[in-house]
């Protein structure tokens, strides 16, 4: 059964120096109706890696040559009145939280309180070493991370003192629009994922959709935290766009449909958006 009456829909694209740009597509996103937009991040791609990529075969060239999603989606809030800006997902752990706080802060104010941070620990293990990270230890450096980034968003001298983060007391502006901070949606489904989703998550994005059991352990996490589970955006990346399917997951419980764009052109990029925003419409009607 659904948590909410209502869904949202969107997309979620790789923005490339070779496909369709930010602004257009956020522009073009919001004219039709659609309610989100996604990017992605990778920093880089080492040019020699021993981690296989997770979907198969050969590492597509998108992931490489991705805009910053932060630089992006800054650009879509300028020429966007509604449509919510979201990543899909942000590396903490390639981030100094200090500063990736106040680029948060500063998106959330631009676009008026539109930002959702959809995050994840990665799975290229050698780029994420580039930048100095625990590769085992990641889910523990980007918890402390993100609870160290809502100290800052929510106090006015906040100080967080962990095993990978660490600072004294700190001044740092603008606060977010939103109260609390953006929303953190986690990419992830592990069986570690729940207990990570009721201390600092506010909407979970389960790879792949729901699997058998989870939302029973999902109600147990979020009991036990004293915290309840309708308050939890249920977000699936990759929709289907058959619209029974589409119904279907709606009835398990997602609430934010996302669709995916291929890293192309307009020409091949705007027949999708079409289809997308009358599937939209379909669901709405009924």
């Amino acid at each position: 059964m659904a948590f909410r009456t209502t869904q949202e829909f969107g997309v979620t694209m790789f923005p490339t120096d070779y496909s369709i740009q930010p602004v257009e597509l956020a522009q073009a996103v919001e004219e039709r109706g659609l309610d989100s937009l996604f990017f992605p991040e990778h920093t880089h791609i080492p040019a020699s890696r021993a981690t296989p990529f997770p979907g198969g075969g050969d590492l597509p060239k998108m992931y490489w040559h991705t805009h910053d999603p932060f630089v992006a989606l800054g650009a879509c809030a300028a020429v966007t009145s509604s449509v919510k800006l979201g990543t899909g997902i942000c590396l903490v752990i390639e981030r100094d939280p200090i500063t990736l706080a106040k680029e948060i802060a500063s998106l959330d104010m631009i676009s008026n309180g539109r930002f959702i941070l959809g995050i994840g620990a990665g799975w290229n293990r050698e780029e994420m070493e580039n930048h100095g990270a625990n590769y085992p230890k990641r889910w523990a450096e980007v918890r402390e991370k993100i609870l160290a980034m809502k100290a800052i968003w929510n106090e006015e001298e906040p100080e967080f003192h962990g095993e990978f983060v660490n600072f004294d007391p700190i001044w740092s502006y603008p606060k977010p629009v939103q109260e609390g901070g953006p929303p953190v949606w986690i990419g992830a489904n592990s069986k570690w994922v729940f207990d990570r989703l009721a201390e600092y998550g506010d909407g979970w994005m389960p790879i792949g959709g729901l699997g058998s059991g989870n939302m029973e352990k999902l109600n147990a996490a979020f009991d036990k935290a004293g915290r309840s589970v309708q308050d939890l955006d249920m977000a699936l990346f990759g929709a289907p766009s058959d619209i029974d399917q589409l119904k279907g997951r709606i009835e398990q419980g997602f609430d934010h449909l996302i669709f995916n764009l291929p890293s192309d052109k307009s020409n091949k990029v705007f027949p999708l958006l079409d289809k997308y925003a009358e599937l939209k419409a379909q669901v709405q009607a009924g």
